[in-house]
C-alpha cells in the first residue's frame, strides 16, 4: 500500500510539471515555445505583410515560354502598376531581350533558381550553385544583384532560406495563388484573386499562363476598384528590421 501511495505521489509530480509545461507554452510565441522544448525553430519565407495600407503585390514566375511577356509589360504600364518577375536561369539565356525589356520598364527582377530544381532535394552546395548562377545570369544583363528568390514549386525548408539569406536573398512565396497555370479562364482567374486578396498580399500568377493576358486587365480594374495600389514585391515587403511569424506574414519590428 505504501508503495502504491508514492506511485500516486509521482504520478501527481509528472502532472504538475507537464501542466506547468503545457501552459508555459501556450505562453509562448511559435518560436519561443519551440526553443522551450528543444526544437530548432522553423524558418519561414514571406508569404505576405501586416499592413494596414490597402497595397498587394503582383508577381510572375517566367520559366517556360516567354511569348505573351511583352503584352504583359504593356498591360502593367497602361495601368501604371509595377511588378516583379521570378526568372529561371534558363529562361534568362534563352530570352535576354525579354529579360531587357522587363528591367526598362522598371520592372523588379528576382531569381527563381537557375534550372527550377525542387530545392528540398539540394544539397546546400548545389542550392548556393543554384542562387549564385541565376543571378550572375540576370546581374550579366541588368547590371543589378537581385534580392529577391522564390523557390521553385514553393518547396523549401531552413536550409533553403538560410542558404538564401547569406547570398543577401529574401525568400518570397505568396498567399494568393491565381492557379492560372491550370488552363483557368481569365474570369476564374480574377475571381481567384478578389476573393482572397487582402492588405499586403503577395498574388502569384505565370508569365506565359493560357489566359493571363485576359486575366490581367480584369484583376488589374477589380483592385484598383477596392481601393489597392498593385505595386512590386520590393515595394511592399519591409527591406529591414522586420520578423516574418509561423504563418509566413511580415511584420515591422
Amino acid at each position: 500500500m505504501k508503495f502504491f501511495c508514492m506511485k500516486k505521489k509521482h504520478i501527481k509530480y509528472v502532472l504538475v510539471i507537464l501542466l506547468t509545461a503545457v501552459l508555459l507554452a501556450l505562453n509562448f510565441n511559435g518560436s519561443s515555445a519551440q526553443v522551450y522544448f528543444g526544437v530548432a525553430p522553423r524558418l519561414v519565407p514571406i508569404y505576405s505583410v501586416d499592413t494596414d495600407e490597402k497595397k498587394v503585390a503582383i508577381s510572375f514566375d517566367s520559366a517556360w515560354g516567354a511569348d505573351k511577356t511583352l503584352k504583359i509589360i504593356e498591360i502593367l504600364k497602361e495601368y501604371d502598376v509595377k511588378a516583379t518577375f521570378f526568372l529561371v536561369g534558363f529562361w534568362v539565356e534563352k530570352y535576354p531581350e525579354m529579360v531587357t525589356a522587363i528591367k526598362e520598364a522598371g520592372l523588379e527582377i528576382g531569381t527563381h533558381s537557375n534550372t527550377h530544381p525542387d530545392f528540398v532535394k539540394l544539397s546546400e552546395d548545389q542550392m548556393k550553385k543554384e542562387l549564385e548562377t541565376s543571378c550572375q545570369l540576370i546581374k550579366n544583363i541588368t547590371n543589378e544583384n537581385p534580392t529577391l528568390f522564390r523557390a521553385p514549386y514553393g518547396s523549401y525548408n531552413n536550409t533553403v532560406i538560410k542558404t538564401a539569406t547569406e547570398l543577401n536573398l529574401k525568400t518570397i512565396q505568396w498567399d494568393v495563388d491565381t492557379l492560372d497555370w491550370k488552363g483557368l479562364s481569365g474570369v476564374e482567374i480574377c475571381n481567384r484573386v478578389l476573393n482572397n486578396v487582402k492588405e499586403g498580399s503577395i498574388i502569384l500568377c505565370h508569365n506565359n499562363s493560357d489566359h493571363i493576358l485576359d486575366a490581367l486587365p480584369l484583376i488589374l480594374e477589380r483592385l484598383k476598384l477596392k481601393g489597392y495600389t498593385v505595386c512590386s514585391v520590393g515595394e511592399l515587403i519591409y527591406q529591414e528590421d522586420y520578423v516574418v511569424d509561423n504563418l509566413g506574414i511580415q511584420h515591422k519590428n
